[in-house]
């Protein structure tokens, strides 16, 4: 086919062989000829006029250049990041990669020496029985070469007789030979071998290691564990978690635990105020954690499987509710001799005088200026931290807690110094007056230790007290059911019952505590003992009341 030229091919088309009867030549020149045209317009030719280029004015500010420099530097910092990360993922990748060699290189180094030690052991064997059949053999080849050798003899002795002319001698050497036969070795052989020749009981068949072995593969990332709800137990501060996996995997070698503590429901968010805890190394499919302090109303869990490679996926987060009494101790309503530090509280015989000096520094240090004898002689309301409380004064050496008691069963300890000279816990009404010492008004109620003449301990309500019967313990347990008008103590240690008030409470109540010369610390965060319940159960109607108060 001859080549077209080009020119001779546009030429052709403006001939007039443009209106040839075949549609596609007519279609192809318009089209040439609409982007002909806006080639032209695009590069300013219009109507034969050549295009000449116009200048535009670009105004760029000091700001926007500003912005763009900026701009810029951020995009240069993010870049150099970026790259700073690329070349540590590399150097990571590189002794990561070497990590793995120097495992896979020991791993079957391993299995080589496993190999090696079994093939010595199997072919040890072998040479054992095959030395051990082999002495049997030959210990019986040799009886029988020794008994045919005998035996030849005698029928030699016994055809050379048979031969002999000479008859005097026959008889008597018939019988020789007879009794040589009797005693010959060859009749007392076992003409059976003692040992087989077949060794295929030794024979080994490694089809199925081999395939094993073809199919040994990189670790797998183990699966995704399940927290099963309905197994986990929330009671006593402690928590017992227990998951399951989708199918075995003998390849696990221990799971990660972790929790978190938290005041909202449902899933993580993803800021929170307390971090994640772990637990490491749990080697079975349930873990308890125990001796816990419940400061927020829920904690969240989660756990993942490990291999020697790997670690999996966390499960699906659960949130557990953890139910308990949390409070703080409210400072405001201290008396002015008591330090208190969060939880902790500390009798501080220079903490009213301090204070009275600032206030008037011409006071003398007579008995009659004692901060007691003035605040009798002379009450006065001072600022409080909270609205509605003023802080205890005078020989109300108290301190209440911040949270009030309107429902519900609740549950708290304390540990004071035994020898303090005074201490109390109870429960008071938010009315308790300043002056009000715990026990000794019917808005308290509380369990006293006095050291000051004697050693005594003594339920306190209404300015009456009943002597308790029982060891002092380092620490008192306190529950109260609001709902139920109970209010008991025990020995936080053994949780032996000391003493219960049964009442109907008529408002909130708030727990109140009370030391002179001595200090106190409280936990809170409890939940109620199992054994105090049940024990509440048992003990109903039964425990002692107000009204054996004498």
């Amino acid at each position: 086919m001859q080549a077209i030229d080009e020119a001779d091919f546009v030429n052709w088309i403006k001939g007039g062989h443009g209106h040839h009867r075949r549609g596609p030549l007519r279609s192809f020149s318009r089209i040439k000829e609409h982007q002909t045209r806006s080639v032209r317009e695009a590069v300013g030719f219009h109507c034969g006029t050549p295009w000449t280029k116009q200048p535009r004015t670009v105004t760029v500010s000091e700001e926007s250049l500003r912005k763009i420099t900026n701009t810029l530097a951020l995009k240069n910092e993010e870049i150099t990041n970026f790259i700073c990360s690329l070349k540590q993922s590399l150097d990571n990748l590189e002794m990561n990669s070497n990590r793995v060699q120097e495992d896979l290189e020991s791993e079957f180094s391993s299995l080589h020496t496993v190999l090696d030690e079994l093939k010595e052991n199997m072919m040890t064997r072998i040479k054992q029985e095959r030395a051990s059949r082999t002495y049997e053999l030959q210990s019986q080849l040799s009886s029988c070469s020794k008994a045919l050798e005998s035996s030849e003899e005698l029928l030699e002795l016994a055809n050379q007789t048979l031969c002999s002319s000479e008859t005097d001698g026959f008889t008597q050497a018939a019988k020789d030979i007879k009794d040589s036969v009797t005693m010959a070795p060859a009749f007392r052989l076992s003409l059976k071998a003692k040992a087989s020749d077949n060794m295929s009981h030794l024979m080994v068949d490694f089809s199925q290691e081999r395939e094993m072995l073809r199919g040994i593969k990189f670790l797998p990332v183990p699966a995704t564990p399940e927290i099963q709800m309905s197994e986990c137990q929330v009671c006593d501060n402690t928590v017992a978690i227990s998951w399951t996996l989708p199918e075995p995997d003998s390849k696990i070698d221990h799971y990660i635990l972790e929790h978190r503590r938290t005041n909202h429901e449902g899933p993580p968010r993803i800021r929170e105020e307390y971090p994640w805890m772990v637990v490491e190394g749990i080697r079975e499919m349930e873990h308890t954690l125990t001796g816990l302090r419940f400061d927020t109303r829920y904690m969240t869990f989660r756990v993942r499987a490990c291999n020697k490679a790997v670690a999996g996926e966390f499960s699906e987060p659960v949130t557990l509710e953890t139910h308990a009494f949390l409070f703080k101790l409210d400072s405001g309503s201290a008396h002015q001799n008591l330090r208190v530090e969060d939880l902790n509280v500390e009798w501080d015989s220079s903490g009213g005088k301090i204070q009275d000096i600032r206030k008037d520094k011409n006071r003398t240090n007579s008995p009659l200026h004692s901060p007691a004898r003035t605040a009798l002689m002379s009450p006065k309301r001072a600022p409080t931290a909270r609205p509605g409380r003023d802080r205890f004064t005078a020989e109300s050496y108290t301190v209440l807690a911040d949270t009030v008691i309107d429902a519900g069963q609740q549950y708290w300890e304390v540990r004071f110094d035994k020898e303090s000279k005074a201490f109390a816990v109870g429960v008071a009404l938010r009315s308790l007056g300043r002056f009000d010492q715990l026990g000794k008004s019917s808005a308290s109620w509380c369990i006293h230790l006095n050291n000051w003449l004697q050693q005594s301990l003594t339920a306190k309500h209404n300015n009456k007290a009943r002597t308790l019967d029982c060891p002092i313990p380092d620490r008192i347990g306190v529950y109260c059911n609001y709902e139920e008008g109970t209010l008991s103590f025990y020995n936080a240690k053994t949780k032996q019952l000391m003493h219960t008030f049964r009442t109907k409470f008529q408002q909130p109540i708030i727990p109140a505590f009370m030391v002179w010369n001595g200090s106190f610390s409280v936990q809170t965060g409890l939940q109620v003992p199992s054994v105090v319940q049940s024990g509440q159960r048992k003990n109903s109607g039964t425990s002692s009341s107000n009204a054996s108060l004498t």
